[in-house]
C-alpha cells in the first residue's frame, strides 16, 4: 500500500501539471473515483448477502473516517491554500448530500426516489468539475507552462497509475478481509466493524494516497479526493446498494440519530471556515481529530 501510494499520487500529480487541471479536480474525480473502489465493492457485496448493517455503516463510516481521521491528518501536518475558485460549491455538494441523506433515513430506510435524488447530487458534482476542467483549458496558468508530453512518457505514467492504485487497493483487501475475520472471531457486533474497521480499513486508500501527497507536499490533491471519496461514498454507493436490495435499503436507527449527524458536523468543520477564509488551518485538523476520535469511542463503549 505504502508503494503504491506514493507511484500513484505521483502519476495523479503529474497528470495534473501535464493537462493544466487543477490538482483538487484531479484529486476529486480521477483519484476519488479509484481510491472509493473498495467502498464500493464491500457495500454491494453485503448488501447482496444481505449484511445490510455492514453495507450502511461501512458507506456511513467511511465518509466519517475520510473527514474526521484522513482530513484531520491532512490538515494537521499540511493545511493549505485554496488552490480551486469552486470549491465552495463542491464543499456545499458534500454538505447537502449528506443533509439530504440525514432527511431520508428518519423512516429507517433509503428508497428509489431517494436514491435518485442522490444520484442527481453526484452528477452536478461532475459537473462542477467538469467546468473547472474547462475553464483550466481555456485559461491556462502562465506560471506552468507545459509541453506536450511524448507517447513513451504517457504510457509510463498511466501504468504507474494503474499498477500504484493495483498496490493500495490489494493491500487495503487483505487488511480488511482479515481484519474483518479477527473482529468477528471476537463476537465484535456487525455495525461496530462496518463503522469502524471495515469503514477505515476500506478508507485506507484515501489515507494511503493522503500521506503520501502530504510527504510530495500535494495538499490540494489529497482534499480532493476526500471531498470527491465523500460525495461517491454518499451518492453513488448508497444509492447503489439501494438498488440492489429491491429498492429500499433499510437503515438502523442509531444511523439515523448519531451516525449521519456526527459526520454533518464534522463536515461543516472542514468546509466552512476554508471557505471563508480561502484557505485550511492546523486547528481545524484538531478539532476533526478530536470529533471523531470522541465519536468512535462513543459507539465502542455503547454497542
Amino acid at each position: 500500500m505504502v508503494w503504491g501510494g506514493d507511484t500513484f499520487v505521483g502519476a495523479a500529480s503529474w497528470i495534473a501539471e501535464k493537462t493544466g487541471i487543477p490538482k483538487f479536480v484531479i484529486g476529486a474525480t480521477v483519484v476519488s473515483f479509484a481510491t472509493t473502489l473498495p467502498e464500493l465493492i464491500v457495500s454491494l457485496m453485503a448488501t447482496l448477502d444481505g449484511s445490510i448493517d455492514m453495507a450502511v455503516g461501512n458507506a456511513i463510516g467511511s465518509v466519517s473516517a475520510n473527514i474526521g481521521l484522513i482530513m484531520g491528518i491532512s490538515l494537521l501536518v499540511l493545511p493549505a491554500k485554496l488552490d480551486d475558485v469552486s470549491f465552495w460549491a463542491k464543499g456545499a455538494v458534500m454538505i447537502i448530500s449528506t443533509a439530504f441523506l440525514g432527511a431520508f433515513v428518519i423512516d429507517g430506510a433509503i428508497g428509489v426516489l431517494e436514491s435518485l435524488v442522490l444520484l442527481t447530487l453526484l452528477f452536478i458534482f461532475l459537473f462542477l468539475n467538469l467546468n473547472s476542467m474547462k475553464m483550466a483549458s481555456m485559461f491556462p496558468d502562465p506560471r506552468q507552462p507545459r509541453k506536450r508530453p511524448g507517447a513513451g512518457e504517457i504510457f509510463a505514467h498511466l501504468m504507474k497509475f494503474i499498477l500504484g492504485l493495483s498496490g493500495i487497493l490489494l493491500g487495503a483487501d487483505l487488511l480488511v478481509d482479515n481484519g474483518e475475520r479477527l473482529a468477528r472471531m471476537m463476537g465484535v457486533p456487525e455495525a461496530l466493524v462496518g463503522l469502524t474497521f471495515v469503514a477505515i480499513g476500506t478508507s485506507l486508500p484515501e489515507l494511503i494516497t493522503t500521506i503520501s501527497a502530504i510527504v510530495r507536499r500535494e495538499s490540494s490533491l489529497s482534499v480532493g479526493n476526500i471531498v470527491g471519496a465523500n460525495i461517491i461514498d454518499i451518492t453513488m454507493i448508497l444509492a447503489s446498494c439501494a438498488f440492489v436490495s429491491e429498492g429500499r435499503l433499510r437503515v438502523s436507527a442509531q444511523t439515523a440519530s448519531l451516525d449521519v449527524p456526527v459526520t454533518l458536523v464534522l463536515m461543516v468543520i472542514a468546509v466552512v471556515p476554508a471557505v471563508l477564509h480561502r484557505r485550511f488551518a492546523r486547528w481545524q485538523g484538531i478539532l476533526l481529530l478530536a470529533v471523531y476520535g470522541g465519536y468512535i469511542c462513543h459507539i465502542a463503549l455503547t454497542m
